[in-house]
């Protein structure tokens, strides 16, 4: 079975986690997001994939190679210029011609039954199967009107007040029949939800929809970001230790998932579900909570606490600080008796000083310095 992962987007909505590398390289348990999607397809049998690119492609296109230690095969298609979503799959035509396909972004973090929706649409007479999911809250996704043989109706992008009439979200997962590229125009911006399926409607021709079961979000945001965290640790199957591990009076609760020489200082405690990376090391008396992720090569200082926070690579946090619900970027340094709120994200390389606070929600650019004694309550724009 073939798919098509579309990872062209620049994801400016994840800024400033987006200028060090694309939205599908972010890491998630210590590793890009993409991968888990990737190890997701090879397991439900899609066997031979195809991935656009645009921003930052050859990040991307080093991370997978050529897909065989994931057990798959992967090709590339580049985007020289911005071609809508429908558009960035008609560029990979040559690869997806000759049988069905699913689509799906880049950026999707999920664990739903995506063979049980390929073999629903080969079932069909559909053009395009939509996967669907009922959510509380559709206006940033599109909606569909279906009926109770599964036919769509209506399609709508991202509804304003008065506009919902349906909670049926799409998921942005696609089975589509090879049929759809005489659909698209070549070489032109054009989109799926913007453009194809109110056409393919219009001319009466079938979109089917598929009640999906299980997780799914795309980290567009870093509100959805926590959130698959959050899903994919608490998915842990229980206590691993890869290789060294140093500790003496240490507490710790599982689910955790150690790298190798992780070393953990006298009286502190690590409560589960939480993954930290090789050659990190942490205080006395530090408190890191549930649901939280450290990268490799870190530095806690005693007396910190980390709560439900993700850590990339060499971050250094000093002496009796509290970082909760935050991300914090590769090389960041925090000072000591600092305090980053609920909803922080940090660029790479920023430098933050003794007894500073940032106020909740706040963004902080890269390589940007921040005086001791600081008090944050805004963004902090850099170049």
């Amino acid at each position: 079975m073939k798919a098509c992962i579309m990872c062209g987007g620049e994801g400016t909505r994840l800024r400033p986690l987006t200028f060090a590398r694309p939205k599908p390289s972010i890491p998630i348990l210590n590793k890009p997001s993409v991968v888990h999607l990737i190890e997701h397809l090879s397991k439900e049998g899609f066997n031979d994939i195809v991935i656009t690119l645009g921003y930052m492609a050859e990040k991307i296109e080093e991370q997978l190679g050529d897909g065989r230690i994931f057990g798959v095969h992967i090709d590339y298609v580049y985007e020289d210029k911005k071609l809508g979503t429908a558009g960035g799959v008609k560029n990979a035509e040559e690869y997806l011609r000759d049988s069905p396909f699913i689509i799906l972004g880049g950026d999707h973090v999920l664990n739903l039954n995506l063979r049980e929706m390929y073999r629903f649409h080969e079932m069909t007479d559909a053009l395009v199967t939509i996967g669907l999911l009922s959510i509380d809250d559709p206006r940033e996704f599109g909606i569909a009107d279906m009926d109770v043989n599964n036919r769509i109706r209506r399609f709508l992008e991202k509804p304003g007040p008065g506009e919902i009439f349906s909670n049926l979200a799409s998921t942005g997962i696609y089975v589509c029949d090879p049929e759809i590229f005489d659909w698209i125009p070549e070489g032109k911006q054009y989109d799926f939800a913007k453009d194809l399926f109110p056409d393919i409607l219009a001319k009466k021709r079938k979109i089917n929809g598929i009640l999906a079961r299980g997780r799914w979000t795309d980290v567009g945001s870093p509100q959805a970001y926590r959130q698959a965290q959050r899903w994919m640790l608490e998915s842990l199957p229980g206590t691993t230790i890869e290789g060294h591990f140093k500790t003496l009076d240490a507490r710790i609760k599982g689910p955790v998932s150690l790298g190798h020489n992780v070393t953990v200082g006298s009286n502190s405690a690590i409560v589960g579900p939480i993954v930290i990376g090789g050659n990190t090391t942490i205080g006395d008396n530090v408190l890191i909570g549930p649901y939280t992720a450290i990268g490799s090569n870190c530095i806690i200082g005693n007396d910190t606490r980390i709560l439900s926070s993700y850590m990339f690579n060499n971050v250094s946090i000093g002496r009796n600080s509290n970082v909760s619900g935050s991300i914090l970027d590769n090389g960041t340094i925090v000072g000591d008796n600092c305090s980053l709120e609920n909803g922080t994200v940090i660029g790479p390389e920023v430098k933050i000083e003794n007894d500073v606070t940032v106020h909740s929600n706040v963004r902080i650019w890269p390589k940007i310095s921040i005086s001791a004694g600081s008090k944050v309550k805004e963004d902090m724009l850099g170049e």
